[in-house]
């Protein structure tokens, strides 16, 4: 396999949703000794098998609950298959909640280092970036005001750029590029542009067929955790929206 490749076979991913109402941890604890925990099955994703090579761009397609998400995080690795499995190459930038690892305490500057970490960046790689990062995100005159006064706006707008200072073999995208005004989604998508002409194996997630249709070449749709559609992006969108109405 090349760097950027991606093969998921026979992936299914099975949540366990108490069906009790418990108030506290102590009440738990004793109802679990005594037997009186029950469960509901909940599959998120059933048997989905699709591989991608190196510099395809793939977008992921459903309504509401059908298990986009949940399979972007199984491919990122912060969920595991019930069964089933996923093998990437390269190296993989998870874009799914941006400035997940930010520190509300923190000033925007101690933010970047701290972010940066969590992603694998060195500290020596952020202070050589550090200004290329704030300058993308255009907070020049925030960077040392603690997050917990930023809008979720200026927070993903600083989680965007961080995120995007590497160039990765892999990009995983969550909806995203609908952060921040008009003019920062459009630099946005501007940068993911530049990673795809680069060969960045891309997968996107977005509300918006047209979105996905400007970026990605193939696409597959998800419907209560099933893949019901799998190919070029001109007939699967076609099939989305005869689903869509």
């Amino acid at each position: 396999m090349a760097n950027g490749d991606i093969v998921v076979k026979d992936v299914s991913i099975k949540f366990n949703l108490n069906q009790e109402k418990i108030d506290s941890l102590k009440e738990y604890f004793i109802k679990k000794l005594k037997g009186q925990i029950s469960y509901k099955e909940f599959w998120a994703l059933k048997h989905v098998s699709f591989s991608i090579k190196s510099g395809d761009r793939l977008g992921i397609l459903g309504l509401n609950g059908s298990g986009k998400s949940t399979m972007l995080k199984c491919i990122a690795g912060v969920l595991k298959p019930s069964t089933g499995y996923v093998h990437r190459e390269g190296l993989l930038m998870p874009m799914i909640e941006l400035g997940a690892g930010f520190d509300m305490q923190y000033t925007g500057r101690e933010n970047v280092f701290l972010y940066g970490s969590v992603l694998g960046f060195k500290r020596d790689f952020m202070k050589a970036h550090y200004r290329e990062i704030v300058d993308f995100a255009e907070l020049n005159d925030f960077m040392d005001v603690p997050l917990k006064n930023y809008s979720s706006g200026m927070r993903s707008r600083l989680g965007f750029a961080i995120a995007t200072v590497v160039k990765p073999d892999i990009l995983i995208l969550d909806e995203v590029l609908s952060v921040g005004d008009a003019k920062f989604r459009k630099k946005s998508e501007n940068k993911m542009m530049e990673l795809i002409e680069d060969g960045t194996t891309v997968l996107f997630v977005s509300h918006s067929l047209q979105q996905v249709q400007k970026i990605c070449n193939k696409a597959l749709i998800l419907d209560h955790g099933e893949m019901i559609a799998f190919g070029d992006i001109e007939t699967v969108s076609a099939k989305y929206e005869e689903i869509i109405g």
